[in-house]
């Protein structure tokens, strides 16, 4: 006997809970990734999290090396193993229960590929979209979307085939596909070429040592080689060579020779050193090599595409005069304003879809990019944002959204579009966990998680749990600063020169004259997209003078840490060598002292075959490195392997005073604390920072140089709200020891202590690239005549 459904609501309210709807919590009991101490919280499903934290207190490692890595792991292990042999292998997080998680999108900052072919258009599918619309609109027809596409090349074969029908017979069959790819510059938009004067210096002879390469000395095999060949005179300067002769050792195939009795290969220098150092990943060559080749290799606009990258029947086919060349180069907002203006019934539901994505863009604040812009070229905050993108239409809930910073490289402008965004995924039922510093972001939270106390060992428990009133009120590092607002300076030091600009016009500056004060510290701010980044390191070129800090990855291996990068292991080294009259060499992972099981890596690499290959830390030296012989010799009673585990802080004391005082070690070691880096350990692997502590690191190790203006790219991206302050009294102690320090920032702490500020705008694109106020931060307060200004006077409660 079935009941008719009752009309009386109280009657649904009346009912017991589903237990299926009981599982509204993520539950972390016991997490120990990196430095945590046993944590173990609670978040609340379909709600906004914010951690936040100092630097280095242990958010990331419960976000993202805990939550998200598990559930990442979890989901990869319901696909067969053939399926996981394409997936990175992730081990199971050092914690203790992990329960209720969902599926979790990680939405980072990680710089997305560099090839040349990844451009905006690719990584959000925006490009295949246009492809199919050309290929269905475009005048003339020219073939299927791959025609337009400048990553298909166009191929034609034929040949015979046969076939088994009865009785054997042959036929002929010819093959052909048109792509969209330039064949000059295959895709790139760029080709490149050798620099010859970089090879050699053609008013000496080769025996006066006119080659230029390194490793090519004429004292050693090549020497031999190039006297022996028979080739070429190697005592007649290079410009006075025939035709021949040049091109003998330029270009020469590989040619058998003999030499003092011995079987050798010569071959023509260009085709030599292609193969061995062009043809390389760059970031693995050694810094002279690598230097060599980013001076001989020369890259140019490519004059057959003009930079397109598309091939000329791709470039001649239009809807309404406008090629797929031409769209791509347009900026987003003006695209969708094309894309709007396209009626026709045939591709209705593809307009829609293109339509919704290049929205999507304007929405989030990118409105001013190009689908051409290679992708490697977005910042991490650009490139988290397109990663966004087709997550905003998604039509799947109950999904669990990751962010590292979304407020990066945002004006104060834009915080509030993010926030927008960051509530809308949150009130479509998914769990939006967000790490983050900026108090606009921590305002809109359901709940917050602050880490700490400190950085480091210092941190990894949770000193907080709660809402943002709630923090507000306690007396964590973070609930106490908070509400910190840095006032104007009441004065502000004088200019002692000024560094001119004349018509800059890099990217969308429109002939920009500016004269950049020197000897004070400078803000150069704007909306995101306004110039800022175009102005300060197009138009100020690192040279002797000028010290520019950006946040690009550091060149180096897995190997590399911050001992090795800032040069710090070097009096390091000596003073074991000294202290135990041994050689430097045996205290060097990458040297002698390496343990032969893992070749001082402290990892093993497991092949698995068709599956992705594994670490796992070395079990003959334990992770440590080193041989164990190495570990016997100490200094101030530790090993090596102990100083390389210290934090920057211990380490600091450590060779600061007592019998481990080293002068040489402890003034690099004050710089990176200077910078907001104690936290950070010897040892650990450059390729595990973020953007900002790369910076921050660089930094530290260009204090120490001479030159005298410093250039900055948003230092205090990932910097704690109480860590912002000692990042200002680093910058004051630049400039009052006579130097001058340019910073392109968005964080008004800075704007409000800064000496000057130069704002551009008053938008982004083509809306902006002009210089909209020149003057100290209270003038800008007063005048309120910019969005900055707006957003300052706010700020200081002006």
């Amino acid at each position: 006997m079935t009941n008719a459904p009752s009309t009386d609501t109280r009657a649904a309210a009346d009912m017991p809970a589903h237990v299926a709807d009981s599982h509204d919590l993520i539950r972390v009991h016991g997490a120990r990734e990196n430095n945590l101490k046993d944590v173990s919280v609670e978040l609340p499903k379909r709600r906004l999290t914010v951690f936040t934290g100092v630097s280095g207190s242990g958010k990331s490692s419960l976000v993202f090396a805990t939550i998200a890595a598990e559930s990442q792991r979890l989901i990869n292990e319901t696909y067969s193993a053939f399926v996981q042999g394409f997936m990175p292998t992730l081990a199971r997080p050092e914690v203790d229960v992990l329960d209720g998680l969902t599926t979790a999108i990680i939405v980072d900052q990680q710089r997305m590929g560099a090839d040349p072919r990844s451009t905006v258009g690719t990584a959000t599918d925006a490009n295949a979209m246009l492809r199919i619309l050309f290929s269905r609109l475009g005048e003339p027809r020219i073939g299927p979307p791959g025609a337009y596409a400048f990553n298909v090349p166009s191929v034609q074969a034929s040949g015979a085939i046969t076939v088994e029908r009865g009785a054997k017979k042959t036929e002929k069959a010819t093959f052909s596909r048109t792509g969209g790819m330039c064949p000059r510059c295959e895709g790139r938009g760029r080709v490149s070429d050798i620099d010859l004067t970089q090879l050699y210096d053609d008013s000496k002879s080769l025996s006066e040592g006119a080659l230029t390469i390194p490793g090519y000395s004429m004292d050693g095999w090549y020497g031999r080689i190039f006297t022996g060949c028979g080739f070429f005179d190697p005592d007649k300067p290079i410009r006075a060579y025939t035709k021949r002769e040049l091109n003998d050792l330029l270009h020469k195939e590989p040619t058998k020779i003999k030499v003092d009795g011995i079987n050798l290969t010569y071959e023509g220098l260009i085709p030599r050193i292609q193969k061995s150092m062009l043809s390389k990943d760059i970031d693995a060559l050694q810094p002279h090599i690598r230097a060599f080749v980013e001076r001989v290799v020369t890259f140019a606009v490519c004059p057959e595409c003009d930079g397109t990258r598309l091939s000329e029947g791709a470039r001649s086919s239009k809807i309404q005069g406008i090629s797929i060349a031409d769209a791509c180069a347009m900026e987003i907002r003006d695209l969708a304003e094309w894309v709007r203006g396209l009626d026709e019934p045939s591709v209705a539901p593809l307009l829609a879809k293109l339509r919704h994505t290049l929205d999507s863009f304007v929405e989030i604040g990118l409105g001013y990019l190009a689908l051409d812009r290679p992708s490697g070229t977005l910042s991490g905050g650009e490139a988290q944002r397109v990663k966004m993108i087709r997550h905003l239409g998604s039509a799947l809930t109950d999904v669990t959204y990751v962010f590292d910073e979304p407020t990066a490289g945002l004006h104060p402008h834009d915080v509030q579009r993010m926030n927008d965004l960051l509530l809308r995924l949150r009130d479509k039922g998914n769990t939006v966990l967000v790490v983050e510093h900026k108090p606009e972001l921590i305002a809109i939270a359901d709940h917050v998680v602050d880490l700490g106390p400190g950085a480091g060992t210092g941190g990894g428990t949770v000193c907080f749990e709660g809402t943002v009133e709630a923090l507000r009120a306690s007396d964590t590092v973070t609930g106490r600063h908070l509400d910190d607002r840095s006032a104007l300076k009441e004065t502000v030091r004088k200019p002692t020169g000024a560094l001119e600009i004349r018509g800059a016009s890099v990217n969308n500056l429109t002939g920009v004259d500016v004269d950049v004060p020197l000897g004070v510290l400078t803000v150069v701010t704007g909306v995101a997209g306004s110039g800022k980044s175009s102005l300060v390191h197009g138009s100020i070129p690192a040279d002797e003078g000028v010290v520019s800090v950006d946040q690009s990855p550091i060149r180096g291996s897995r190997r590399s840490n911050p001992a090795t990068y800032t040069g710090l292991l070097e009096p390091i080294r000596k003073a074991f060598a000294k202290a135990n009259g041994v050689k430097p060499a045996l205290f060097s992972a990458n040297s002698e002292g390496a343990c032969p099981a893992c070749n001082g890596a402290g990892v093993i690499f497991t092949d698995l075959a068709m599956m992705a290959g594994v670490s796992s830390p070395c079990e003959d030296c334990e992770g440590k490195r080193f041989q164990p012989s190495v570990l016997e010799y100490t200094f101030g009673g530790r090993d090596i392997s102990e100083v390389l585990a210290m934090p920057v802080s211990e380490a600091e004391e450590f060779f600061g005073s007592g019998e481990a005082r080293t002068p040489a070690a402890h003034r690099i070691l004050t710089r990176l604390a200077d910078v907001g880096l104690g936290y950070l350990t010897l040892g650990q692997p450059l390729t595990t920072l973020s953007g900002g502590e790369r910076q921050r690191l660089k930094l530290a190790t260009h204090m120490a140089d001479k030159g005298g203006v410093y250039v900055l790219d948003e230092p205090t991206a990932g910097l704690h709200l109480a860590d912002v302050e000692q990042l200002l009294g680093l910058l004051d102690r630049l400039v009052d020891s006579g130097k001058s320090v340019i910073v392109v920032e968005h964080h008004q702490a800075v704007m409000a202590h800064a000496d000057w500020i130069i704002d551009l705008g008053p938008g982004a694109g083509h809306d902006g690239g002009r210089i909209v106020f020149e003057g100290t931060p209270a003038d800008l307060v007063a005048a309120r005549s910019t969005l900055t200004g707006e957003h300052l006077a706010i700020y200081v409660g002006a």
